[in-house]
């Protein structure tokens, strides 16, 4: 008897024992958690109750030179369905005249809905897509439809909404304006005025915390963002729609005619450097021309006869030729070392006049040119084209400008032969926007100035940042050399043999140079040699406004291939489209102020946008980018089509604000 106790208290003993250091744990560890381990808990706790979301801002608008959207942020609502939420009496009674309504939306058979909720209510799935990407008015209609009107606690509705950019031009420009992207590591892809810019136009992210609620949803805490979102600037191009419109459908309309690969188009403002026009069409898999990339600023290749222009205004400066002097042409074949110089022409053209070389793109003539005045000494020859900044990028904003290549004696790839075969373009490799900037330059009478997308970045009526006019080089050559190669490009399209003459038209005057490259010309197989056909050049010939190239890739050969049948009929097209257009003849100069327009435009703006509305004013002639601030202003979404002044609205004058959500302004 004894025993059995002594056991039994033994046991009770250990027990105790066990219990007493079990509390010491415990208390251990309490002690450890309040005083070594309490914040990494709290804030385990406060994660799983509290959280930080971030509050994206209102991107920017991109606009163009008179106010058109060329890109703008709209939201787009997604809806599903939960079919958990939802009472089975509730869903028998309203899963048909739902179906029925969706419907009559979508233009999908009510079988269909039905099918799709019973399955989701059997499967008892909570989150089954409905329908995505509706505009706000679409999403406001589908609210109010049977059984999603009663929220989405009974009706089982779940609404997703994300911004999303959109190019009110479509597909035209659409690279050049293109788009700024980031991961989830927070990396950025910036394409176009969308990815240079976008430092502007994003904005800066709110704060706002929320607590964690029923059902895994989040509601704010207090009234106020811990952060307010600053929305992004607007950003003003120097991009004209117009002739965005003009050069995008003339280079289409030839890329479709030569079955050709890619090819590019820039219209840029003479005096000031503006580009008023960059379209970059390549074909797809199905035989269609769309924005695949942005070869006029990125695509740097052999520019063939188009760079005779540099190599004559190099040899002019170093007076080692004048346009009179007679070069022979050999018989259209002249050889250098191991290799021939050849010229289109069979027979070639006799002895000619440095002038008449350049205006029938001898490359013979260009060859000898170079080649013999400059073989003792090939340095002097590059050097005087890096002092025109032909090797230098011209640092453009947009990412992926392509390298130029001028190669200088001792360089890599470097040869007897490098002299001839880069006075008509070969073993040199410029951009088209590169090329374009010389001759620009050459119209500029001899001022070189920097291609500019970019005219303002603003917030409202408040100019935070101007781009002016940016001078690369003052002065590429003297002012004798300009007036001679000037009157070289007149004469290429105004003379009966020069190589531009098809171009001719007596209503308006142009001056350019053609261009026609062979690609991939070291393979021997003739059936694998490919061309590149340009033309570059401005107009008028006299006073020259506008600046112009066009390249083409890769043209069926069995259609053609010279520059001036592929690529000078587009220029030619713009040129004639923008005289028609803009007449540049007899014009009277305007005698008011600077900027005298806009600043009536702004004070009619102003004035309105000043106004207690309650009712939707009349926006008929104002324009757009103006329209559009005073109306989302109000609350009101803005839809817009066409560009310019507005010519109508959708809605009329007089309107109770509070019936208004959306709005449809069409201008022109």
């Amino acid at each position: 008897m004894a025993t059995t106790e002594k056991n039994i208290l033994t046991r009770l003993y250990i027990v105790v024992g066990f219990l007493f250091l079990f509390a010491i744990a415990v208390l251990v560890k309490l002690v450890s958690i309040q005083m070594v381990d309490g914040d990494k808990y709290r804030k385990l706790a406060m994660d799983r109750t509290e959280k930080m979301f971030t509050i994206a801002p209102n991107r920017g608008n991109l606009y163009s030179d008179d106010g058109s959207l060329l890109a703008t942020s709209v939201s787009r609502y997604s809806i599903r369905f939960d079919a958990e939420t939802v009472s089975n009496k509730d869903f028998e009674e309203h899963v048909k005249p739902l179906s029925d309504a969706l419907s009559k939306m979508f233009n999908k058979p009510s079988s269909y809905y039905q099918q799709l909720f019973r399955k989701a209510k059997a499967n008892k799935n909570r989150y089954k897509l409905i329908a995505r990407n509706l505009d706000y008015s679409d999403y406001m209609k589908v609210k109010e439809f049977p059984l999603f009107n009663k929220g989405p606690y009974k009706g089982g509705l779940i609404v997703e909404q994300k911004t999303v950019r959109e190019h009110p031009l479509g597909k035209m420009a659409e690279r050049s304006v293109g788009y700024e992207r980031v991961d989830e590591n927070g990396y950025y892809t910036r394409v176009g005025l969308e990815g240079a810019f976008g430092e502007y136009l994003r904005g800066i992210e709110g704060k706002r915390l929320k607590q964690k609620i029923a059902k895994g949803q989040w509601k704010p805490i207090g009234f106020d963002n811990i952060v307010e979102p600053k929305d992004g600037y607007d950003v003003i191009s120097t991009i004209d729609i117009n002739i965005q419109d003009i050069a995008h459908h003339a280079l289409l309309g030839q890329l479709e005619k030569y079955k050709a690969d890619h090819g590019s188009v820039i219209v840029m403002e003479t005096k000031t450097g503006e580009v008023k026009a960059i379209s970059n069409l390549g074909i797809n898999s199905d035989g269609r021309y769309y924005e695949r990339l942005n070869y006029a600023v990125g695509e740097s290749h052999e520019p063939g006869s188009t760079f005779k222009l540099m190599s004559l205004v190099a040899a002019l400066e170093d007076k080692v030729v004048d346009t009179s002097t007679v070069i022979d042409t050999e018989k259209g074949q002249w050889r250098v070392y191991d290799r021939t110089v050849r010229d289109s022409k069979w027979g070639g053209y006799g002895k000619i006049s440095v002038a008449k070389a350049f205006e029938l793109s001898s490359n013979t003539a260009f060859a000898k040119i170079i080649h013999n005045n400059y073989k003792d000494n090939p340095g002097k020859f590059v050097n005087r084209l890096m002092n025109m900044d032909l090797h230098k990028e011209l640092g453009l904003p947009i990412n992926g400008e392509g390298k130029p290549v001028i190669r200088y004696p001792g360089d890599k790839g470097w040869s007897g032969i490098s002299l001839a075969w880069m006075s008509h373009g070969y073993e040199v490799s410029l951009t088209p926007l590169q090329t374009l900037t010389f001759y620009n330059a050459i119209a500029n009478d001899g001022e070189m100035v920097k291609p500019r997308l970019i005219k303002e970045v603003r917030e409202w009526d408040k100019t935070i940042l101007k781009f002016d006019k940016e001078v690369i080089n003052p002065s590429i050559c003297s002012k004798e050399t300009v007036k001679k190669v000037q009157q070289l490009l007149k004469d290429v399209v105004e003379k009966d043999y020069g190589t531009g003459h098809g171009l001719y038209s007596p209503n308006f005057s142009m001056a350019g140079k053609t261009g026609t490259c062979q690609k991939d010309y070291v393979s021997k197989d003739p059936n694998k040699l490919k061309y590149i056909s340009t033309f570059a050049g401005y107009f008028p010939a006299d006073n020259p406004k506008y600046s112009c190239i066009v390249v083409i890739h890769e043209p069926d050969k069995s259609v053609g291939y010279y520059g001036a049948d592929v690529s000078g009929p587009v220029f030619k097209s713009i040129a004639q489209k923008i005289y028609a257009t803009n007449p540049l003849t007899d014009e009277i100069e305007d005698l008011r102020p600077e900027g005298a327009q806009l600043d009536k435009n702004y004070e009619q703006y102003y004035a309105k946008a000043q106004q207690d509305y309650k009712i939707l004013p009349n926006v008929k002639g104002m324009s757009g980018m103006d329209a559009v601030a005073l109306l989302e202003n109000l609350g009101i979404e803005v839809e817009v089509r066409g560009n310019g002044k507005v010519m109508k609205q959708s809605i009329s004058q007089g309107t109770n604000l509070n019936n208004v959500k959306k709005i449809i302004l069409e201008l022109s």
